[in-house]
């Protein structure tokens, strides 16, 4: 079963009025405890306890329903167990208002309200041979939101079908924020939640209605006063999230009933940003998902991008500024100028990450001057103002901005924890940034971004990557504008624009880049394409990873082989280049364009090998649209002696996907 059919059966169990067969409907969610061993015990002929109101199964269970006195019947009950020899794996203990458990094996324990059992389903999964600490790492609270979002998109989408998507892509981000607000301190706790429950009609029929109410409460920074009682708890937000008027939206009591449970159900607070990029994978057309931004990139593999390219180089400045105050407060003064981009931004899994890393070390600086019992008071340094993002789908960037705020958000929270007396109010929200929707192969990266030549700049990202075979029209057209002018730019790799657009940007200044990209542009005929270019324009590779498996924690992830190549202007970096591969990394005099340690040599594309050979027409390639070719099954299919006509075949995506394919 997936997430959501757990919490949903468990749900409608906590729900009825008549408790008298709960521990029987609760065990029957747990596939592994067969329907025949919960109806003997419904019949009591393998219950081992013969006391009303208890139920105890041979190594699952001890159960013991109560009238109040919860906790002292729970710390009874757990002196029984301990003279019992063959223990079961939990004790369970309620009053049907709050419930008591207890993991005997792991010693963990949970004290809840009853009605919140279906949220902690998890902690239970030792009965289906799940242990929960596995099944955390496989399933965090990231992936469960973005299953129950996907579920009421669908439904959502679907009773709205002529409606206008931007319209509709607007609601879905608001009400992601006031979830997000309700369970992080935004709002008072379970706000929005009790809003829904409390003054929505159970069929939906007045639901647009009132959010319509409430978005435009919210957006307004003067309040009268004699507003309806259940709007004046909620803030003046700003940040321009509420401004535009709600548009009409059909609601039914199914979608209702998900909006409620997308509050009840998910603890908000322990999803990160990021996670919204995975929601957005999680209901994209498969297209979309491949070919368009709206990639989500795993922290770890972010890392691996902005690390090399600043961060690296900014924790090195504050561990030697460690102890002087003039050098922490110039290194403070400086996080707050560099300015970043991502010119294919999806849903802002970079911005966001980035973002918080920078926040991170603007905390470390002050406790650090803090440590050295300097009278510091607290000033802003880094600010959202200095992130800007381009991305063509206009959902995703609403998305990066909602991400945005809500890192913010996260690291205020942080910054008040960590550092005494610093308080930076999220409320009203500020602008999230400037991020532009639209194509960025076709934008002036210089206008969203004006730099000047030392100014301290960064761009970088997961651009889309598609081969120049696959390219529609449109994407054909987009590579001609930036790279028309380059012999043989047909050939390129839709990334390639970004590399391009790139080196022109960062050249005669300090700005430098770091792109996630196909290794098609690192290999073959490309490499004289691209490589001669920016050469020409002065890059340089100061850093690069060798290609390995890219992969992330979204819907239907598949890995994909990658290489990341970081540049700058070769007259303006003097530092070390590091070349990565496998685990490990090496510093290096030089990386030349296929990513190896070496001078910048480049293979040209020849159609002659030799004056006495005549001239190549069409290079080895299956371009016959596939009738040769044939899968294992198709393969297996033939006869004997036709085998002996096919050989194994064997391309880029046969080799990474472990596929077995044969050509005739």
């Amino acid at each position: 079963m997936s997430i959501t059919d757990y919490e949903d059966k468990i749900k409608k169990i906590v729900e009825k009025e008549d408790h008298g067969q709960f521990i029987y409907d609760f065990l029957s969610v747990y596939e592994k405890i067969s329907k025949a061993t919960i109806t003997k015990l419904r019949k009591g002929s393998n219950n081992l306890s013969k006391v009303p109101g208890e139920v105890y199964l041979k190594n699952k269970l001890f159960f013991k329903e109560t009238k109040g006195r919860v906790m002292q019947t729970y710390s009874d009950l757990e002196d029984r167990i301990d003279e019992i020899k063959s223990k079961p794996r939990y004790i369970v203990v309620t009053d049907y208002k709050q419930l008591l458990a207890k993991d005997i094996k792991t010693g963990d324990t949970l004290d809840i309200k009853f009605m919140e059992l279906p949220r902690y389903f998890d902690f239970f999964l030792a009965w289906n041979g799940i242990e929960k600490a596995d099944f955390e790492r496989e399933n965090p609270a990231d992936l469960k939101a973005a299953e129950r979002f996907a579920k009421f998109f669908d439904v959502i989408s679907s009773d709205n079908g002529d409606v206008d998507r931007h319209g509709l892509n607007l609601f879905l981000i608001r009400f992601l924020f006031c979830l997000f607000a309700e369970d992080t301190g935004i709002f008072k706790q379970d706000l929005f939640t009790d809003f829904l429950k409390k003054i929505t009609s159970p069929d939906g029929s007045d639901m647009n209605d009132r959010l319509s109410e409430l978005f435009s409460f919210m957006d307004k920074k003067e309040r009268s006063g004699d507003e309806p009682a259940w709007l004046s708890d909620f803030p003046y937000v700003n940040g321009q999230l509420f401004t535009e008027p709600h548009m009409h939206i059909e609601f039914s009591a199914k979608s209702r009933k998900l909006m409620i449970d997308a509050g009840e159900l998910i603890g908000w607070s322990k999803v990160n940003p990021d996670i919204l990029g995975s929601m957005l994978q999680a209901v994209a057309s498969e297209d979309r998902r491949s070919h368009f931004g709206m990639h989500y990139t795993s922290v770890p593999n972010i890392m691996k991008v902005i690390k090399p390219l600043f961060l690296d180089n900014l924790r090195e400045d504050f561990e030697r500024a460690r102890g002087n105050e003039d050098k922490l407060t110039k290194l403070y003064e400086r996080i707050g100028n560099i300015k970043f981009m991502d010119p294919a931004c999806g849903s802002g899994n970079f911005l966001v990450i980035a973002y918080k890393e920078l926040r991170q070390l603007e905390i470390d600086i002050i406790r650090e001057l803090n440590g050295m019992r300097i009278a510091t008071m607290y000033i802003p340094s880094v600010t959202l103002n200095q992130f800007y993002g381009i991305e063509i789908d206009d959902f995703a960037c609403d998305v990066t901005r909602l991400s945005l705020w809500i890192a913010e958000h996260q690291m205020n929270r942080r910054l008040e924890e960590e550092v005494h007396n610093a308080v930076r109010p999220t409320l009203p929200l500020q602008k999230a940034g400037a991020i532009v929707c639209g194509n960025s192969l076709r934008l002036d990266w210089e206008e969203i971004l004006p730099h000047g030549r030392d100014d301290e700049v960064y761009l970088f990202g997961n651009p889309p990557y598609l081969g120049a075979r696959k390219q529609s029209k449109d994407q054909k057209d987009d590579i001609k504008s930036v790279c028309g002018n380059m012999k043989g730019f047909n050939s390129l790799d839709y990334i390639a624009g970004w590399f391009v657009k790139g080196a022109r940007y960062i050249r005669s200044s300090n700005a430098r880049y770091a792109f996630v990209t196909t290794n098609s542009i690192n290999q073959g005929e490309q490499v004289s394409i691209l490589w001669s270019e920016l050469y020409r324009k002065n890059s340089d590779i100061i850093f690069a990873y060798q290609s390995f498996k890219w992969g992330n924690n979204a819907k239907n992830n598949a890995q994909v082989t990658v290489s990341i190549v970081g540049v700058a202007d070769e007259e303006y970096f003097s530092g070390d280049k590091f070349l990565f591969f496998n685990d490990s990394q090496k510093k290096v005099e030089n990386i030349n364009p296929y990513l190896s340690e070496g001078e910048n040599v480049i293979v040209e594309l020849q159609k002659k090998r030799n004056d006495f050979l005549p001239a190549m027409n069409f290079g080895s390639m299956p371009n016959d649209g596939g009738n040769l070719l044939f899968d294992a099954q198709e393969y297996e299919s033939l006869s004997e002696s036709t085998k002996k006509y096919c050989r194994k075949y064997m391309g880029s995506s046969e080799f990474i996907n472990g596929i077995s394919r044969y050509c005739l």
